[in-house]
């Protein structure tokens, strides 16, 4: 989340955050360096957390939490690497989601659990497909780690400066100073990608946009525990909350990130 939606945390219960922020970056950074199925296996245990999250939110029953959690895991089981293997190609999973949603939506008469469905199974494919390429390494650091700057970013921009309110009605303590700082956080990390690491320039530029839609994905998920009547959307994380509030921002920016990836690929 790119800024707190509570008051002022304890010293004791920033260094728990701190410790916690510090444990989920090295644990992703490992799963980007490994790839392969310790990537793909992570990025499904957040998707089947962030279901079940999902479904707290909206306030279903635990079998149906049950129904919808297992519909999902069978594209997310067409997305694993070893797929690769019998040519399984990325339409098909895609393919495959769009149905799991729409089973979802028929047999609960749900819409809003079909949207989830494709709200927690779209990132994965997306980052699968990302760490696929050549230089996925470059490339999946690249996407996960604009929102993490973009977070930390928008928090101290928001701390420091204060001032008028993003979205007052949605989330209280958001600001335009921390929309702001977010965007240079972010930016400041993709010029530093680009120099040294050789990130495409089509992804360096596009890089504050997607630090806006970031900051949009909070936004979003802002406004489902606003309605819910949560502060967290779990208390899986030490000091974060749940899976779907640390992921918030990398759900719209997963599938963006991965189309910029490919995007030369339609061009040969």
């Amino acid at each position: 989340m790119s800024q707190t939606d509570s008051p002022a945390r304890p010293p004791s219960d920033l260094a728990v955050r701190a410790v916690a922020g510090v444990a989920m970056v090295a644990v992703a950074v490992t799963a980007i360096y490994l790839g392969g199925i310790a990537f793909w296996g992570l990025a499904v245990i957040g998707a089947i957390f962030m279901m079940g999250e999902w479904c707290d939110l909206h306030q279903v029953t635990p079998r149906t939490k049950r129904t919808v959690q297992l519909a999902l895991s069978v594209p997310l089981a067409i997305m694993a690497p070893a797929s690769l293997i019998l040519q399984v190609h990325d339409f098909f999973s895609l393919g495959l989601l769009a149905g799991a949603a729409f089973f979802i939506v028929i047999i609960t008469q749900r819409r809003d659990l079909g949207l989830g469905v494709l709200y927690c199974g779209l990132p994965v494919l997306a980052l699968v497909i990302i760490r696929r390429q050549h230089e996925g390494v470059v490339f999946a650091l690249w996407a996960l780690a604009l929102v993490w700057m973009c977070d930390i970013g928008a928090y101290f921009a928001g701390r420091a400066i204060g001032g008028p309110k993003l979205a007052p009605r949605v989330s209280p303590n958001k600001t335009w100073a921390g929309l702001i700082g977010g965007i240079v956080m972010a930016s400041a990390f993709a010029a530093f990608m680009h120099f040294y690491f050789g990130l495409p320039l089509r992804m360096t530029l596009a890089t504050p946009a997607l630090a806006v839609i970031a900051q949009g994905g909070d936004l979003y998920e802002s406004w489902l525990k606003r309605r819910a009547g949560v502060k967290d959307s779990g208390a899986i994380l030490p000091g974060h909350g749940g899976i779907m509030d640390r992921l918030d921002g990398l759900v719209p920016v997963a599938p963006i990130a991965a189309l910029l990836v490919v995007l030369p690929h339609f061009y040969r």
